[in-house]
């Protein structure tokens, strides 16, 4: 058995991605491919219900050691507002098993998880599905990141710290799986 941690294919971070954003919207729980179906369902379906000429606005993604932001892009040099994630709040990220130019991520909205919708589930639609793989492996690469500081956290202090994450299957192997995970 091997110890050592698995090399993921984007080693260096931060890395950025120009892509489509699809939107945003409330999910049921915390992590799992069973809580990005019906959000990204949604939201595809209200892509396409776009009137003509109306496209879905273009992002700039970008993911680094501390987490995941993105920036609409306006024009070559105008940007608009820039919403940003640490790590500490990204639950859960994955590529699509329907779509699979799609990549979803699970934002815990409310820590308290007192307000109706505490998780909201943001999704982004890639150039390829090839993108949408690379985004998932460079949120992994975070997520490892936080995962060794998770662990001398706690080799120093004794205290555990919140858990995320990451879901690294293939479309096809997500499929496979889909049975004991999605809803009905």
């Amino acid at each position: 058995m091997n110890d050592k941690e698995p090399t993921l294919p984007v080693p260096n971070l931060p890395v950025s991605f120009v892509v489509k954003y699809l939107g945003h919207h409330a999910a049921n729980g915390l992590w799992g491919i069973k809580h990005t179906r019906k959000p990204v369902d949604i939201l595809v379906a209200e892509a396409k219900a776009l009137p003509a000429g109306v496209i879905l606005p273009s992002v700039e993604i970008v993911i680094s050691q501390d987490g995941f932001s993105f920036t609409e892009l306006h024009g070559k040099k105008d940007r608009g507002d820039t919403h940003t994630f640490t790590v500490e709040v990204i639950s859960y990220g994955v590529q699509d098993l329907v779509y699979t130019r799609v990549f979803s991520m699970i934002i815990v909205a409310d820590e308290s998880l007192k307000s109706a919708t505490p998780f909201v589930c943001h999704s982004f639609v890639c150039d390829s599905r090839d993108q949408a793989r690379q985004i998932t492996y460079a949120l992994a690469a975070t997520f490892q990141n936080y995962g060794r500081k998770v662990q001398k956290h706690i080799s120093d202090s004794g205290k555990p710290m919140k858990r995320l994450a990451i879901d690294l299957r293939t479309p096809e192997e997500l499929a496979e799986d889909n049975d004991g995970e999605t809803e009905v």
